[in-house]
């Protein structure tokens, strides 16, 4: 599914690939009708399990059938990327993102409650390790019951050769052309769900108006936010364009004046990492793992409390000097710490760890 947790896998795969002596890598996916479009194709052959992703998810969490070998034969190494954990017929890794289903259960539908509740359990009983992307979700899992000798952290990384360079002004221009985007905006990157927390970056931005830029939202309609009339107040001072090309993303990375990130908790937050590597200035929050990701890169933020985005956007929408001087340390911080290198020789290194 297009978000971030496909963006991460997607990303440590291909980096695996590049190492100098890379693992051999088999995907394994429920059936679908047609094949994941750019950018979410797997840069590996991916074998698909004659059952659709809830049949198959819920077949591996209650029948724990059918074992990925029966799809792709012998393996020395599972790795469940997501939430969705197969059989265990070899050494398993499991990657845990965030555990926002314990700490926020409200924000979550009936069925996801209870189809998360369910990988964690499997995760507690048949991961050798669990590798989490950042300290913050490390400790969540360990305040959750799972012994700190099973638990790795293994931060993603951003791809800067992907990423247009701030200074390409004919991708910046083109993107804001296209979308009918002012010259200067705040940008959100994101799947709209409750602990996103768009309601509380929308009620900072009422508290800054009128003012002459833009406050745009990017990304796909999750679950249990309907923002339709709240925005609709804003008139065109807030612009929702819903999902994007992966292109067209980053060049608004690059174009955005202001990136505003301010999630109530997030098992790591990518889109902070790929605003900071286009030396965009970055305000995202203070607690959850947002602000490991930041460091003193950006300005972290009481996400609870909307008058205290407000005046961080104000800081920086009014003072050039410092947004610059922001941008170019989150840029060298994203570039000197997170790169997808460094994630796939960690990952490499725990594979290794619980094959023998």
């Amino acid at each position: 599914m297009p978000g971030g947790t496909a963006t991460a896998a997607l990303g440590t795969i291909a980096a695996l690939q590049q190492l100098p002596n890379p693992p051999e890598i088999a995907g394994v996916a429920a059936w679908h009708r047609q094949r994941a479009s750019e950018p979410f194709v797997p840069s590996v052959e991916v074998a698909q399990v004659r059952l659709p992703r809830l049949a198959l998810y819920w077949a591996w969490h209650g029948l724990r059938w059918p074992s990925v070998e029966l799809a792709v034969g012998p393996v020395d190494v599972v790795h469940a990327t997501g939430m969705a954990i197969p059989p265990k017929t070899a050494p398993m890794v499991a990657t845990v993102n965030d555990l926002a289903f314990m700490q926020y259960p409200e924000h979550f539908t009936a069925r996801g409650r209870r189809f998360f509740g369910r990988a964690w359990q499997l995760i507690c009983a048949d991961a050798d390790v669990i590798v989490c992307p950042s300290q913050h979700t490390a400790t969540a899992c360990s305040a959750a019951g799972v012994s700190r000798e099973r638990l790795r952290v293994v931060p993603y990384g951003v791809d800067t050769a992907k990423v247009p360079l701030s200074g390409a002004r004919l991708a910046v221009q083109e993107v804001k052309r296209r979308y009918r985007l002012g010259e200067r905006f705040v940008l959100w990157v994101g799947t709209v769900e409750p602990r996103k927390n768009l309601e509380g970056l929308l009620e900072a931005w009422r508290m800054l108006q009128p003012r002459e830029e833009q406050l745009v939202l990017v990304g796909p309609q999750g679950w249990n936010s309907e923002l339709g009339d709240t925005v609709a107040a804003f008139g065109n001072s807030v612009r929702v364009l819903g999902f994007v090309a992966e292109a067209d993303k980053r060049a608004l990375l690059a174009a955005a004046t202001v990136f505003c990130y301010p999630s109530l908790t997030e098992g790591f937050g990518l889109p902070v990492l790929e605003a900071m590597a286009q030396a965009t200035p970055v305000v995202t929050s203070a607690v959850g793992a947002t602000a490991e990701v930041a460091g003193d890169a950006g300005v972290l933020v009481d996400p609870f409390c909307p008058k205290t985005i407000a005046d961080a956007l104000a800081g920086l929408l009014d003072s050039g000097e410092e947004a610059t001087r922001l941008g170019q340390m989150g840029q060298q911080r994203a570039q000197a710490e997170f790169s997808w290198q460094r994630s796939a020789q960690g990952l490499l290194d725990v594979y290794h760890e619980v094959a023998g």
